[in-house]
């Protein structure tokens, strides 16, 4: 019950701050704009100047119109837009009249949006983005600005910093609050502020740090893409500290030291990252720019102990497992119902994946991306090993199926490496757990995979069958080509192949999508084996690299 009410409070909070009148002083410029690492494309910025916005997998034509006085084409449009992160393209064809043109639609927003604090425009996740990127890219929207824009901009940008400020605290943990306490620390050291100003924000945000980045580097939502994203918003804020002379935050440093080991644990051997809980497509350009920072460039650890994943990797071969479920209710609102399942790659490929989250999908087929039966694991009775509850109070939080997951290592006396976990996700309903063995040999040349379904102690053996079935699906580059019934060999565009096999059991060829590549969503395959227990509550299955 105590939940629930914080929850309430958290939504009525900013509808009550929408209707507060907001005391402000508006300082009269800007120290300094912090770099933002993302990628620039200038094939953006030619289709902004010609009055095309092509975002979130969308394209809207607005015929010389402000953006904001044509219907927008989704809601996740609507956010893309309203964040203003698109501004960085303009930096690439940085003309006095792309940046009148960029001025434009941010003063259109400025009318338009500027004191309403409601709708989209004001949601904090989309206070905080508008704020780090109209602080980034100040210097494409201020170039040759006449004086009463520069006034109204600082006006606006100095009452969406205090906005930030009313709601932050109120906002439920996750990555969009860490990013808001990212924004108001931007804000402190790029607006000229008291030095006692910027020590308390500073201050905040090592306690958000020290709350939402856990002791092995990784994030509380257990999203390995999170590290991504928060690193590339933490590292220029730290230059800029460093760079005008500010004492750092105490934890800002040793956090993004930590965050390294962890975002490099999950790099598969094709350098992008896996996919779990939330992880989508990760531009190269903008992995590759975080980690031309890290000082501390080592090999991945075996286990993240605290985001409870682990790491086979021997040889060019790498199996990723997830071996927990959410830390918090709030935190299983972005989480998916995939314990216990794995990928895999070798050489420059990936072959075993998830199916991913789809960046700019509707909520359908997000829904559908955290299903169990869209990971690589076993699904019993088609039904999700968590379940996918959605409320207008909690939002689309995952109800705890999995409350417990087990997990033993070992090597073994010929060096293999070999790990075992298991998860009661389906003992309430079904009454049985399903513990999954996975062992990578010494040349990392072979995989034995053994996943069980065991009756929960005390409870009798069901008489009734139940469908289950393993699901492995396959990564849309690689192709499939049955041998036999129990054999299909996996084939990587460069001709690395691997063998996927079940002995006395039949290895299904299915059709799949896939939703986590950057061209949007692709249509791939996957292998399944279906069994029945209590009759077959058991099944093995191989890699081995194959000639």
């Amino acid at each position: 019950m105590r939940d629930i009410w914080r929850r309430l409070g958290r939504r009525i909070a900013p509808l009550r701050l929408a209707l507060t009148p907001l005391a402000l002083r508006a300082p009269e410029r800007l120290i300094v704009a912090p770099t933002d690492l993302r990628a620039l494309d200038p094939f953006v910025a030619e289709e902004i100047l010609q009055g095309r916005f092509p975002l979130a997998g969308r394209t809207l034509e607005t015929f010389g119109d402000s953006p904001f006085a044509v219907e927008l084409p989704s809601r996740v449009f609507a956010e893309r837009l309203h964040s203003f992160a698109w501004l960085r393209h303009i930096r690439s064809r940085k003309t006095d009249e792309s940046c009148e043109h960029a001025r434009d639609i941010v003063d259109d927003w400025i009318v338009r949006y500027g004191r309403r604090r409601r709708g989209i425009a004001w949601e904090p996740s989309v206070v905080a983005e508008r704020v780090i990127a109209w602080l980034s890219h100040s210097t494409v929207v201020l170039h040759g600005a006449e004086a009463g824009f520069y006034r109204r901009f600082m006006k606006s940008l100095a009452y969406q910093v205090r906005y930030l400020r009313k709601i932050a605290g109120y906002t439920p943990e996750g990555e969009t609050r860490l990013r808001q306490r990212i924004a108001l620390a931007m804000a402190s050291i790029s607006m000229p502020t008291r030095a006692g100003y910027i020590r308390r924000e500073g201050v905040r945000l090592d306690r958000e740090l020290e709350e939402q980045i856990l002791a092995d580097g990784g994030h509380v939502s257990r999203n390995p893409r999170a590290l991504l994203d928060l690193l590339l918003d933490l590292l220029p804020l730290r230059q800029t500290y460093i760079n005008l002379g500010h004492d750092l935050p105490s934890k800002l440093i040793p956090t993004i030291d930590r965050m390294y080991p962890a975002l490099r644990f999950f790099r598969h051997q094709d350098g992008d990252l896996a996919l779990f809980n939330g992880a989508s497509a990760t531009p190269a350009s903008e992995l590759m720019s975080v980690l031309r920072y890290d000082e501390s460039a080592g090999k991945p650890s075996k286990t993240l102990p605290h985001m409870n994943y682990q790491r086979l990797s021997v040889a060019g071969t790498t199996l990723i497992v997830d071996t927990g479920q959410p830390h918090s209710p709030d935190l299983s609102c972005t989480a998916h119902a995939g314990s216990l399942s794995f990928e895999m790659s070798s050489g420059r490929h990936r072959f075993i994946v998830n199916c991913g989250l789809p960046k700019w999908a509707g909520r359908s087929y997000r829904t559908i991306a955290r299903s169990t039966a869209a990971h690589s694991t076993v699904i019993l009775d088609e039904a999700s090993s968590s379940r996918i509850v959605k409320s207008k109070l909690a939002g689309a939080i995952l109800l705890p199926g999995v409350s417990t997951v087990d997990v033993e290592r070992w090597d073994d006396p010929h060096g293999n490496d070999w790990l075992r976990a298991i998860h009661d996700g389906y003992v309430r309903d079904y009454g049985y757990l399903h513990q999954r063995e996975i062992g990578i040999s010494s040349k990392g040349d072979k995989i034995k995979g053994h996943d069980r379904l065991v009756l929960a102690e005390g409870l009798e053996t069901p008489n009734a069958p139940l469908p289950a079935v393993a699901r492995f699906h396959i990564h849309p580059s690689i192709t499939l080509k049955r041998r036999d019934e129990e054999s299909v060999a996996m084939r990587a565009p460069d001709g690395e192949t691997w063998i996927f096999a079940a002995p006395g059991l039949d290895v299904l060829i299915d059709e799949d999508i896939f939703f986590a590549d950057a061209s949007g969503i692709r249509p791939s395959q996957q292998l399944v084996i279906e069994f029945s227990p209590p009759q077959t509550c058991e099944i093995r299955w191989m890699l081995r690299r194959g000639d």
